[in-house]
């Protein structure tokens, strides 16, 4: 039975069960925002293996067509239209681009690969670029000021976080309408989606806390008060720990979905993005301020590696398994 509870202050014994152990290699993908460029890290060595420069100030990141294409969203915006850059990894370069009404925030791939959603805040829409046409396919309104998209592992549906009015839209993705409006707590940003598709998780940014969205009914199940000026969110391997920045705080703080428990590590300056790689048992977390990213383990909560970007702050990153 699902039951609203808050958790409230910073619990410190959590116990950590063994996560799947590394399974492989693979590439991270990181826009680097003012240093104008996508990188790419080698996820055994967490060395930059390929960097793809002149993309002014990209934020937003996502893999398409299969692996085939990254897309680089850029809040540069001129004219009113800022740029979606695609980038062909294995040719090493920018293939062609696509403009877009407004700046671009964050980006989503579609599970087929074939779209790239991005949202576009101040103009209270995303819009869904094909890959294999290379055109926008749709521009679709949503609430105030969307920054974040999940979408539902069949495809069928995206839900956009509306940071100036707290909510979530639901999108039909097959359609192109809106669905419903969800419950999202004040001012949500980056969400994920929980374990079996039933939960989104959302950070609150301003209150400090992560909402558990109920999917079915569209309200909150449970918040979990974490700390100020929330930002990266993703979850562990295993499906069952939550990892957040606190940028006011300085952690990264890690949430048992079953107990609510919580453990905090220190990270300075300024944690920001978060990335889960998937199959290594590890967390990248970048700074606001410099140009880092820290390696965390998830099964012992500590910092285990730390390299350098060639310039700017790590923002959305992907991952590709080699």
């Amino acid at each position: 039975m699902n039951m609203k509870t808050a958790f409230t202050g910073f619990v410190t014994t959590l116990a950590v069960a063994a996560l799947p152990a590394i399974t492989g290699a693979g590439t991270v993908y990181v826009a680097t925002g003012s240093g104008n460029a996508v990188v790419g890290v080698d996820t055994e060595t967490h060395r930059i293996t390929a960097t793809y420069p002149d993309i002014p100030n990209p934020h937003g990141l996502a893999l398409a067509d299969q692996g085939e294409y990254l897309v680089a969203g850029s809040l540069a915006e001129q004219d009113g239209k800022s740029q979606l850059y695609l980038i062909h990894p294995i040719h090493g370069h920018v293939m062609s681009t696509v403009p877009v009404d407004g700046w671009t925030h964050h980006q989503t791939a579609t599970p087929d690969g074939r779209y790239v959603i991005s949202t576009h805040p101040t103009r209270n829409t995303i819009s869904l670029l094909d890959v294999q046409t290379n055109t926008l396919a749709a521009t679709l309104p949503t609430g105030r000021s969307p920054n974040y998209t999940v979408v539902s592992d069949d495809g069928s549906r995206a839900y956009v976080s509306n940071s100036g009015e707290a909510s979530i839209t639901e999108i039909d993705l097959v359609d192109h309408r809106a669905l419903r409006t969800l419950q999202a707590g004040p001012v949500p940003e980056h969400m994920v989606m929980g374990p079996k598709g039933r939960h989104l998780y959302v950070a609150n940014v301003r209150a400090g806390t992560v909402s558990e969205v109920n999917l079915d009914s569209g309200k909150i199940d449970r918040r979990f008060e974490v700390g100020e000026k929330l930002h990266g969110l993703d979850l562990s391997d295993d499906g069952q720990r939550l990892f957040t920045t606190t940028r006011k705080q300085e952690q990264l703080v890690m949430i048992d979905l079953d107990t609510g428990a919580q453990r905090s590590l220190p990270l300075s300056p300024d944690p920001y993005h978060l990335e889960a790689i998937e199959g290594t048992g590890q967390v990248y977390v970048s700074s606001r301020k410099a140009p880092v990213i820290w390696v965390i383990d998830q099964a012992s909560f500590q910092v285990v590696d730390r390299f350098e970007l060639p310039a700017g702050e790590g923002h959305q990153m992907v991952v590709v398994d080699d």
